[in-house]
């Protein structure tokens, strides 16, 4: 297939580029390359990228609206994968208009662009942050997510509202994932686990918000690829027994759909931790400190919805992940 990536040298679009190539799809990669973190580290997943010969990528925002209409008309992808956002919990406190431009308009402009081109299914990054204010554990797509607790959350869910309209009115196949705390080789660094060894290796003390009482839902990189990978080749159906009565908030009798990708095993924040100190084979020197605006104590992912769909469920170890995170670490840096 010709397979158009937003993000394509983010942590999971680049990722999922690689395995899309290898399996002989031709790639098309979106990426503007902005400096919220390291453009360096974003120019090296590239380079994994641009050794096949079916990779195009293209350096363009996304909230270029007559950019994002050429670029669809001209190359006229078969099924599209939005995981170029603005990122970040925290940031959205600071900087609230990079949201809105990227989350909002950035995903508008990808929503047109697959109206008027005939893409046959529309795959995008939600996340685990749209339950907000929930606490009924694990977290189903069929709950309720109607108060979030932070900017970059009410995106999300805005891009979840969105692609509903599309689905509805143009009948485009949309489908949204809900990322549960993504690690792995190649993440963010602005992410803890990244945080965190950079920290322990230079002897400097890591924060650890509400006194280590976190619990996440830790999902290794190649399992939310697998996941979704199966779920751009299934595009969505209609749900023929939704029941306006009854409105169900996972499914719609449009070609609209919602999944979680978590590995459904909430782990402590003192044993990620734990875990890295075990493959790094040196202590951290903890900073306690209260729960950050923004934040939420516990994210548990109820991922029945997504293994009865596409026969899929993340399931690699938190301790194998950290420790091939850390290998690649020393890897890339030398360290």
């Amino acid at each position: 297939m010709k397979v158009l990536i937003t993000g394509s040298a983010g942590f999971i679009g680049s990722t999922l580029g690689l395995r899309l190539l290898e399996r002989g799809d031709e790639v098309i990669g979106i990426d503007n390359l902005n400096d919220y973190y390291d453009v360096n580290l974003k120019k090296a997943r590239l380079a994994r990228l641009e050794k096949y010969p079916g990779f195009k990528p293209v350096l363009m925002d996304i909230a270029d609206r007559d950019g994002i209409a050429r670029l669809f008309a001209e190359e006229r992808p078969e099924r599209v994968v939005n995981l170029a956002a603005q990122a970040g919990v925290r940031y959205s406190i600071e900087n609230p208009a990079a949201y809105i431009d990227t989350n909002l308009v950035g995903f508008g402009n990808i929503l047109e662009g697959c109206r008027h081109n005939g893409v046959e299914h529309l795959v995008y990054a939600s996340s685990s942050s749209v339950y907000g204010a929930n606490t009924t554990m694990p977290f189903s797509v069929h709950d309720n997510v109607d108060h979030p607790l932070s900017l970059y959350a009410a995106t999300k869910k805005a891009n979840e509202l969105m692609a509903h309209t599309y689905s509805h009115l143009y009948d485009l196949p949309t489908t949204g994932l809900r990322f549960f705390t993504v690690y792995g080789p190649w993440g963010r660094p602005d992410m803890a686990l990244f945080l965190f060894t950079r920290k322990i290796l230079a002897g400097e003390s890591i924060p650890v918000f509400n006194y280590g009482n976190h619990r996440r839902d830790f999902t290794y990189i190649d399992d939310i690829v697998e996941g979704v990978i199966r779920v751009l080749d299934k595009p969505a159906q209609p749900n023929p027994e939704w029941n306006g009565a009854r409105p169900d908030p996972g499914t719609s009798k449009a070609p609209w759909r919602v999944y979680n990708i978590g590995n459904n095993n909430p782990v402590n924040l003192m044993d990620y931790i734990g875990a890295l100190e075990e493959a790094l084979g040196k202590e951290a020197i903890k900073e306690f400190l209260p729960l950050q605006s923004g934040d939420v104590p516990d994210t548990y992912a109820d991922s029945t919805e997504l293994e009865k769909a596409v026969g899929y469920k993340p399931n690699t170890p938190v301790k194998e992940g950290v420790a091939k995170f850390v290998g690649w670490y020393r890897d890339f840096y030398g360290v």
